[in-house]
């Protein structure tokens, strides 16, 4: 489904004054609770070695592989660990471990030294994968060689997983079989709103970028704000009790992407980054004055670049930050409102995966890292991100009601539906700067569909129904 925000205009205009502006539409309450403190730095320690980031994720994610191993295979196969294993045994069994992908083309510190040196220069490459890409899964002592039914294609560096097959001779485990720690669904479940509630999800506006961004913005935020279409449409617009902006919200892009004088051209882009920052406390000013508003950082965003990526200060906007309505959230971001709860990124982890696997679709992606059981699994390998050492907070404990990754190239969506029957909704966020288009989705029956406001939206941005 797609809706033209031109069509509401019009449908202001053609209303006589006294018909459409004597009607006062009352904003419809909401109730919010905001669940990710486990992504804010109370302190921060940058002495820690990742390896205690990846032991801590195979402690906390075992007790969840576990149920799904004897759910899927019964209890009569061990479970042992690589150093149980024997070379001469045939004997099917259960290892339980963190995969590694080992990739030539990966991009390497040494590989970026040597280049300084001069010794090898290395081809600029957007994709790493290569057909000699190998799977290795590693315990808590020991690593081995996998063969068999996973593919090194579909799979990256941090997955945690539990494979059932024999070891070979050499060393090798041929793969019969596996599983991933697949989160349930919550112990105790919501209960969703009776009435429709809508939440918007806009990401990738690149204000600093894209000078036709403004006026389709300029549209979103009066339709939101209730001053387009007639009567009815307002009604319906006062349904909306929230509007996320999932990254990029100023940026899109580096700084000093293809500069020949990076230094020049930073300057200069600071200079639009501070216009671009004034010119969304303005939008952001008239919508807190309506409606509550949670921003989060994206990748190119004035933020830190490791995940998780801390909220944006409120002092960048001084306007917007008169209000409480004005929330500054971090990426990734989890909360609940009106009785459903919602988790997903700006986009990163979505994007690296597409990187260093070849899975193309991003709908799949983002429904492969559901079925992981983890937001963001190839932090800290190819992904930057916090060195934690007591704790992993990209586990997901159990599904959520809706998971989305924002600053996507096009529109998508699903109804993903867990072993026990839980529905969660994915949705892929387009970018706002191409697209002109955002999300609304419906708390009631978690539908979801694009509002349009622009005459550049193409193709790529309707609806993809799987």
């Amino acid at each position: 489904m797609k809706i033209d925000a031109m069509e509401c205009a019009g449908r202001l205009l053609s209303k006589p004054a006294d018909e459409s502006m004597d009607v006062v539409v009352d904003r419809v309450d909401s109730q919010f609770q905001d669940l990710s403190a486990r992504f804010r730095h109370v302190g921060k320690d940058f002495s820690k070695q990742y390896f205690h980031f990846y032991a801590q994720r195979l402690l906390s994610m075992k007790p969840l592989l576990l149920p799904r191993i004897n759910q899927k295979w019964g209890h009569k196969i061990p479970v042992k660990t690589l150093a149980d294993l024997k070379e001469d045994s045939s004997e099917k069994c259960i290892i339980v471990g963190t995969l590694y992908k080992h990739q030539e083309l990966k991009p390497s510190i040494l590989k970026e030294v040597s280049e300084e040196y001069q010794l090898i220069p290395q081809p600029i490459r957007s994709e790493f994968t290569d057909d000699d890409d190998q799977l290795i899964l590693e315990d808590e002592l020991q690593r081995i060689k996998l063969l068999g039914s996973l593919s090194a294609h579909d799979a990256i560096t941090g997955i945690v997983c539990a494979v059932l097959g024999a070891e070979q001779a050499g060393g090798k485990f041929c793969v019969e079989d596996y599983c991933f720690p697949t989160p349930p669904g919550p112990s105790k479940p919501l209960s969703p709103p009776k009435d429709d509630r809508y939440v918007v999800l806009v990401s990738g506006l690149d204000l600093a970028g894209s000078a036709d961004v403004l006026f389709p913005f300029e549209l979103l935020v009066d339709w939101v704000s209730g001053w387009l279409g007639d009567v009815g449409e307002q009604k319906n617009q006062a349904l909306v009790t929230r509007i996320l902006f999932a990254g990029n919200t100023i940026r899109t892009q580096s700084a000093n992407k293809g500069a020949a004088l990076p230094h020049v051209s930073e300057s200069l882009d600071t200079t639009s980054t501070l216009d671009a920052v004034k010119i969304l406390d303005d939008f952001l000013e008239q919508l807190t004055s309506s409606i509550p508003v949670d921003i989060m950082p994206g990748e190119f965003d004035p933020a830190n670049c490791t995940l998780p990526q801390q909220p944006l200060h409120c002092c960048m906007f001084p306007k917007a930050a008169t209000y409480k309505t004005l929330h500054s959230a971090p990426n990734p971001y989890d909360f609940q409102v009106d009785g459903r709860r919602i988790i997903g990124t700006s986009g990163q982890p979505i994007d690296d995966i597409a990187k260093f696997t070849r899975i193309s679709d991003r709908l799949t992606i983002l429904e492969r890292t559901l079925e992981w059981g983890h937001l963001a699994p190839s932090a800290p390998d190819t992904l930057r991100c916090y060195p934690y050492a007591n704790e992993d907070p990209f586990i997901l404990q159990d599904l959520p009601d809706v998971y989305f990754a924002g600053n996507q190239p096009s529109f998508q969506t699903k109804l993903y539906k867990g072993d026990d029957g839980k529905e969660v909704r994915l949705i892929c966020i387009p970018k706002f700067s191409t697209t002109k288009s955002c999300v609304v989705l419906n708390l009631k029956s978690l539908e979801c569909y694009t509002m349009s406001f622009g005459d550049a939206l193409q193709e790529d941005s309707a609806e993809v129904e799987k």
